[in-house]
This record gives C-alpha cells, structure tokens and sequence, in this order.
C-alpha cells in the first residue's frame, strides 16, 4: 500500500518555499524568493496539520535556491542565492535568531565572491560545512565564534551536488563536475578522500544537475538521479576507505514515453524506512526543467521502486519542490504556491530506530536544568533533500 495526501487545514497566505523545523517543534517557512519568511504553530495537541500562520522578521536579503541549516542552537543559518536582491550567486549570509525574531548579517567565507546554491552539512561538533561552486575549495563556520576558515579541498568543484551525512562522520557527495565518481569528507582529518565511482551515471551531462541522497536508517545511502538512474551506497569499515556502491532501480518512463528523473528535485526518508521520491520527465536537454511532478516510494529491500500518488499542488516542475518532516511522521510538501499537502505513508517504525534515554535525574524542577541523556534521540538521518 501506499501512503495518502490530505491539504494542512490553514493553508498559506504566501508562496510557500524552504521549510526548516526549528528546535522548538514549529516550522518555518520562506515566501518563495522573498525576504518574508513564516511560522506554523501545532496545536494544542501537536497538530500540524491543524496549525496556525504567523509572520517573522524578514531576511536583510532576497534569495532563492540557497544554503540553509539549523544549529545546535536553535538559529537558522542561510547564506548565498542564485536570485537575490544582492546580487546574482551572492556571497551574503545571515543568522536567524527564533528566541529573539531577529536577522543578523554575518561574514561570508574570506575570500569568496560568490556562494550561490552551494550545498552545506552541519557536521556532529555543529559546525557548517560549506562547498564553493566555483572551484574545489570548501569553507567551516563556527556558530560559537562567528567566524569562518578554510577546510579541505574537494576533487570538483560543489556546483549543483548533494552532500550527506553518515554515522562515521563523513560527508558523502556525488561528484556533478566529475561524474560518476563519488568523494567523501572526514571530519577528524579535515580531508576529502575518494568514495570510489557508481556503477550508473546520476548526472544529467547536459545541465550538471542531481537528484537527492539519503541516509537510510540500516547505514546505506540512497541517492537518486537527474537521469533515470539510481545509486546505493554502502559505508566501507574504515572511513577513509572508499566504499561500494551498486545500481538501484530505475524510474520508469511517463505516459508520454519520456524519462522520469529528479532533476534537482526534493525528496525524504520516511518514518517506515523508504524514500519518498518527487521526479519529472527528463530528456537530456540542458534547460529543459519539466513538469508535472510525480511520487515515487524507493523501498531499501528489496530496492525497489512504487508509484505512489499526487498531490494537487504538484502539477509544477520538480525543482521548486520542497519537503519537510515533521515530528508526527507526515512530510509536508510545498512548491512555490499558497498550498501545503502532507504525506503519509503507510506502515510503522522500526522499534530498533527509536530513541531512547540511558540517564535521567529521578526527580525534576519546575525552572530548574537538567541534563538527559540517551541515544538517537536526534534521529538516523538528517531525512530532507
């Protein structure tokens, strides 16, 4: 079976975007391009689906197609824009402020005329890893000093790639500029190593443009292509061993007989352990972004790909697609419009994923603090592409 859509009951009264969920439990949302960005409140009982609209400050900047994370903090972190009252690629950056509604201007990497839609990681120590797309350099920011340095060199050029984090502490990319072959960073050393090369090309040669990768809940990556094709990924032993990769399956054609790939579309691991997958048809052709948009659930055993259904805002192109988890299990997927439909899928969690707490003191404090501990208590994966 597959899951099912159902519209949020208080749609947007913007052009929905970027959604990130904020350490609070709320989501915060972009006005598509715009400096505006937006909250949803759950309700009482933890409803997102029932929730509420407010604004927020706006951005100092315009941007779109950009940077972005949470910190361990609870601030927002954007930098960069293909399109941006800044300048095309700007290299501006600022820091989201949840407890104080504010937006603070903040330094861009030293050095770096453009960051664009570079392609960032929060690494497990919270710093921001960040890729150039212009050349092989790469950037960290510190959230706790506010200040930049350089990091490892890469092999390409960042330009138009996914970057995933994995258990071992190692962000793994797809390489766009050097397809099929794949790199990985290791945090403890600072260096990027190579991550061997796939056995099927996910680039599509004319546009430089990829699909999203997965961290799946068994350690394995999934990563999907800007062509017909997909990838698995398995993490080698030792980290900076290169690891193997094997084909996945791949997406059919549409009605039409056109290829069907995520030409820098969205995606999200779901809470039953699949993919849930957004694709258009693809032909080639370098500035041929075409629509409409449809869902596809990867299952990770035994790989295989289902049709699964559409929502009603889903008859644009894929890249303007935006997915978001929420802490009930549905995804919310916007597309640029004044419109927000959730995804559930069907079947439960692996009890094994669920966090769980080792220490805790017996007895707690109205106003007091307190330390807990435990162990995925921030999850498998990282889960939105």
């Amino acid at each position: 079976m597959s899951g099912t859509w159902q519209p949020v009951s208080n749609q947007p009264p913007f052009n929905a975007s970027t959604m990130l969920l904020l350490t609070d439990g709320t989501i915060m949302c972009q006005e598509s391009g715009n400096l505006n960005w937006w909250k949803l409140q759950p309700d009482s009982y933890g409803n997102y689906l029932q929730g509420t609209w407010s604004s927020l400050a706006p951005m100092h900047h315009t941007r779109l197609y950009y940077a972005s994370a949470v910190l361990d903090d609870g601030r927002v972190f954007v930098a960069g824009g293909e399109y941006s009252d800044a300048g095309s690629e700007t290299n501006t950056a600022e820091i989201y402020d949840p407890l104080l509604d504010t937006w603070t201007e903040i330094a861009s990497p030293p050095g770096w005329a453009r960051i664009g839609d570079a392609p960032c990681c929060v690494l497990p120590n919270g710093s921001i890893l960040i890729g150039s797309i212009d050349d092989t350099r790469t950037a960290m920011y510190d959230p706790s000093t506010n200040t930049w340095s350089a990091a490892g060199a890469k092999d390409d050029a960042s330009s138009e790639e996914t970057w995933t984090l994995l258990p071992d502490e190692t962000v793994l990319t797809v390489e766009c500029q050097k397809h099929p072959n794949a790199e990985k960073y290791l945090a403890a050393a600072d260096t990027w190593v190579s991550a061997g090369s796939l056995p099927t090309d996910l680039v599509e040669p004319s546009s430089i443009e990829i699909g999203p990768a997965f961290l799946l809940p068994d350690g394995r990556v999934f990563a999907v292509g800007a062509t017909p094709h997909t990838a698995v990924y398995s993490p080698p032993p030792i980290a900076n061993m290169p690891g193997v990769w094997v084909a996945g399956p791949d997406f059919p054609t549409d009605e039409n007989g056109n290829n069907l790939g995520a030409k820098d579309a969205p995606g999200c691991l779901l809470p039953n352990g699949k993919v849930l997958c957004a694709v258009g048809p693809v032909t080639g052709v370098s500035g041929a972004y075409l629509g409409p948009t449809m869902f596809f659930e990867f299952d990770p055993s035994p790989l295989t790909l289902e049709r699964t259904s559409d929502p009603p805002n889903a008859n644009g192109v894929p890249f303007t697609g935006r997915m978001m988890i929420l802490p009930t299990g549905e995804v919310l997927f916007a597309a640029g419009t004044p419109a927000i439909y959730a995804y559930t899928a069907d079947g439960d969690p692996d009890p094994a994923w669920r966090p769980y707490i080792t220490d805790c003191p017996p007895r707690l404090r109205q106003l007091s603090v307190f330390k807990l501990e435990g162990r995925q208590l921030n999850g498998l994966s990282q889960a939105v592409g």
